[in-house]
């Protein structure tokens, strides 16, 4: 089967290839009309900016304004062109993707110069949305959405939503509206469709369909949403008036989006680094949490200096250092990646926080006991019958790392719940307090635990050696 990537670089290849060649604007825009606005969007970068100009000349506005939504750089394509010209195609794009746009120019004159050309609906929506918190709903909704009121009968209602077709593709789900212009449910446009002309309207929306509030924040709403597992769900303002929607679409982004600046803390940073981030933005997400990791760091090597006389009595105790600061790494980052997802919930009550911490220090301990015990035995073995050690030596260190593993293990569960929380709690995203600072701390602990019973188990062994 050919590869996924090679059958995009090939259809990439070809659509350069229909652009470049020899054919008119009609025979290149009926050869493109066989492509996905995404291949096209992808072929952009083959092309030089006089070509690309013409491209859009060829596709018109509505279709180039889609090639140009599915671009991660929509904003560099749009500045080589005029201002007149650029604000056409914004005014064709739904308004959420001339918002993203709109972002990410850097000048915020030129942002103002492109909403003031814009139509007056379009330059409209783009403020409407603009004027939300990036965390909030109505920050990432569109204004692509019908709605009909009440009381059409079946046959009004589908003119209607015939008319608004033809500005908004978002049809699937019909909203509906009372007398008073409230949002009063949703309808399936399959349902009407099928409905007889004397079937009231009001029977066919559905009164529990959901809804969210433009003012809502996404972290707080996005699980709900998904669970719904529809199209799309209206948004209303504080008059429960309907000022736009948000599709799956719109969740599967904020998803990605959210997975990706999650990700970022895990590994200690501060926010996303891109292709075109430069060295010093990407030094200055970085350095605050390796200065602290870095101290952190030389404690861990301080405390192991402290049982340098452990260490000089039986040096065989350092082998198996990295096997129980790792295990007890990892149990932490489980524990921490649990955790998130349970603060996710925020109706937990204290009660059932402290239950899940018990519970997780359970499966730490269990998982500890269970592998330090499989370590006693095979680090007892090897060192008794492949370093030849004396059994009793051999299996002396081996219940040092078991004992420590379990510890370790147990702990480290506990620090990797108890850490994300107490951020929680101070209203500091947990996932800030994950990654490097919770390995580094359970390596602190794991080195403790090790060495000190070391240094209490085996006392004197090294002269039995």
């Amino acid at each position: 089967m050919e590869d996924y990537e090679e059958r995009e670089r090939g259809a990439t290849a070809e659509i350069v290839a229909i652009i470049t060649g020899p054919g008119g604007p009609q025979e290149i825009r009926d050869a493109l009309d066989d492509y996905h606005a995404n291949d096209i969007a992808s072929a952009l970068e083959e092309l030089d900016e006089g070509q690309r100009e013409e491209l859009y000349r060829v596709l018109g506005e509505e279709r180039a304004a889609e090639v140009l939504s599915y671009t991660d750089n929509v904003s560099d394509y749009l500045e080589e062109l005029s201002p007149q010209r650029a604000a056409q195609l914004l005014d064709s794009m739904d308004a959420d993707d001339a918002v993203d746009a709109l972002e990410d120019i850097d000048s915020e004159g030129k942002r103002q110069e492109l909403i003031a050309l814009m139509d007056g609906e379009s330059s409209e929506d783009v403020k409407l949305i603009a004027s939300f918190q990036e965390d909030e709903i109505g920050h990432m909704m569109t204004t692509n959405f019908v709605c009909v009121p009440e009381s059409y009968g079946v046959k009004e209602a589908m003119r209607s939503v015939i008319a608004q077709a033809k500005d908004n593709d978002n049809i699937n789900t019909i909203y509906v509206t009372d007398g008073q212009g409230k949002y009063a449910g949703a309808m399936e446009l399959t349902d009407l469709i099928v409905a007889r002309e004397h079937v009231p309207l009001e029977e066919l929306v559905l009164r529990s369909y959901p809804s969210v509030y433009a003012t809502d924040k996404l972290d707080d709403t996005m699980e709900r949403l998904m669970d719904y597992a529809e199209d799309s769900i209206p948004v209303l303002d504080g008059e429960d008036r309907i000022i736009g929607a948000i599709t799956a679409t719109d969740l599967v982004e904020a998803v990605d989006d959210a997975l990706g600046d999650d990700y970022a803390k895990l590994a200690g940073l501060t926010a996303e680094e891109d292709l075109r981030e430069g060295l010093g933005a990407s030094m200055r997400k970085r350095l605050p949490w390796l200065i602290l990791l870095l101290g952190l760091g030389m404690v861990v090597s301080s405390v192991v200096g402290v049982f340098e006389a452990v260490v000089a009595q039986m040096a065989i105790v350092v082998s198996f250092q990295s096997l129980v600061l790792d295990m007890a790494g990892n149990v932490g980052t489980q524990s921490l990646a649990v955790t998130i997802r349970v603060l996710m919930d925020e109706n937990i009550s204290g009660g059932e926080k402290l239950r899940f911490v018990c519970k997780e220090m359970r499966v730490g301990g269990t998982n500890g006991l269970l592998l330090g015990s499989l370590s006693f035995l095979f680090v007892g073995g090897y060192l008794s019958w492949v370093k030849h050690y004396p059994v009793r030596t051999g299996f002396a260190v081996a219940g040092c790392v078991g004992v420590a593993l379990f510890l370790a293990m147990t702990i480290s569960s506990l620090v990797g719940t108890v850490i994300p929380m107490f951020f929680h709690k101070l209203k500091v995203d947990p996932a800030v307090a994950s990654g490097p600072l919770i390995t580094t701390v359970n390596d602190l602990v794991a080195v403790v635990a090790y060495y000190s019973l070391a240094g209490l188990m085996l006392a004197g062994f090294s002269l039995a050696g």
